[in-house]
């Protein structure tokens, strides 16, 4: 890591998305508070984080948009976006206001579908290709990181001092990461005005992704494991109340284990990569998860703690070996939208999971579906 950030630009970069990826996670949770607050509802708190993961969905077209543009700019543009389209929340006031919440939300959320497609096509211009895998490590190793300390934040920030100001903190945030990328000297060519329709355009993305054979397996393996691992995220809320008898608070100590684990694999992950090369550790991180995640159908805290260390270590070797992957295999005026598809078609379905996995619970035992997310996520799926 400490070798990519001898790069004066990327360093830049780097920095940005500190100050980007606090704000983007700053706010994850403290929004679903705010409306929790505001309705005494769980169920409109939920659908704060599905209005959040919803513009998934238009990944595609956000990623022609962005291949049409050079990307240093563009990345400037869609943090100063994001900066701005947070200035309703400082007129939210009560329960009418909550539409307002709902769609800050989503329309933040799909900033940061721009923000992703454009940070992955800039990250090649910055580094030569020997210190890809580092650069992409390094990002990870930082997005994690966050994890860590960004949602609590937020919610602490926003019981302290409320939504308003929580909001101008995050909107401060992108700003300051649109300014710093400012500085970034990326020799971008223009991209060529494109020869074909529109929406042969837009889907250019993903009949690249289906036409190379190494790419069409890894987002179909990870696309599959994605699916299951949506249910984890309502399965350790059962695992803590059914299995450890603890109460649902106890979730934030188990997600803080989990964001050690996925600092030390966005550490390791670089070097993973050069041992094993972009498929093969998009595979370990699958099977790593999948492993673990059986481990959590016996409710022992020990064990939990582990299989929550290795699930978080597994989490960016999987996001690095997709980058990679991604990087390796695209043309440079195909990156945006590559990337795009290949976010929409494993992230989309993920979310429609998540509200799957909340409903199974209720009717099956917590223990059978995270073996089933075990035997669905073997590495064999990317062979």
């Amino acid at each position: 890591m400490r070798t990519v950030l001898r790069h004066r630009d990327f360093r830049l970069l780097f920095t940005a998305l500190v100050a980007s990826r606090a704000a983007e996670l700053m706010l994850l949770l403290a929004l679903a508070i705010w409306v929790k607050d505001l309705t005494d509802s769980d169920a409109l708190a939920g659908a704060t984080l599905f209005a959040i993961i919803a513009p998934k969905v238009l990944a595609p077209l956000v990623g022609w948009v962005v291949d049409r543009y050079r990307r240093r700019p563009f990345f400037l543009v869609a943090n100063l976006v994001a900066a701005g389209v947070l200035t309703p929340l400082l007129a939210v006031r009560d329960r009418t206001d909550v539409w307002l919440v709902y769609v800050v939300a989503a329309l933040y959320s799909l900033s940061q579908v721009t923000v992703g497609a454009a940070l992955n096509g800039l990250i090649p211009t910055l580094v030569p290709a020997g210190l890809l895998a580092d650069a992409n490590g390094a990002l990870q190793t930082v997005r994690q990181g966050l994890r860590l300390v960004g949602p609590l934040a937020g919610a602490a920030l926003y019981t302290a001092v409320g939504g308003w100001l929580l909001a101008s903190i995050s909107m401060a945030g992108f700003v300051v990461a649109a300014l710093l990328v400012g500085l970034v000297r990326a020799p971008e060519p223009v991209p060529l005005t494109p020869a074909l329709r529109w929406s042969a355009e837009l889907g250019s993305g993903l009949r690249h992704l289906c036409r190379q054979p190494a790419l069409r397996r890894a987002v179909l393996g990870y696309g599959l494991g994605s699916l299951v691992m949506g249910f984890t995220e309502s399965l350790i809320f059962a695992y803590v109340d059914q299995g450890l008898r603890r109460d649902a608070a106890f979730v934030s100590v188990l997600v803080t284990v989990q964001g050690i684990g996925g600092v030390v694999g966005g550490l390791l992950s670089a070097g993973v990569v050069r041992r094993v090369g972009e498929v093969g550790t998009l595979a370990t991180g699958i099977g790593l998860f999948g492993a673990a995640t059986v481990a959590l159908g016996y409710p022992d805290l020990r064990l939990g703690f582990a299989a929550l260390l290795v699930t978080g270590a597994a989490l960016p070797l999987t996001m690095v070996g997709m980058s990679m992957l991604v990087q390796v295999s695209t043309p440079s005026n195909l990156l945006g939208r590559v990337t795009a598809a290949a976010d929409s078609l494993v992230g989309a379905p993920q979310a429609v999971l998540i509200g799957v996995g909340a409903l199974l619970v209720g009717v099956l035992d917590y223990r059978l579906l995270f073996l089933l997310v075990g035997v669905v996520t073997r590495p064999s799926r990317l062979d």
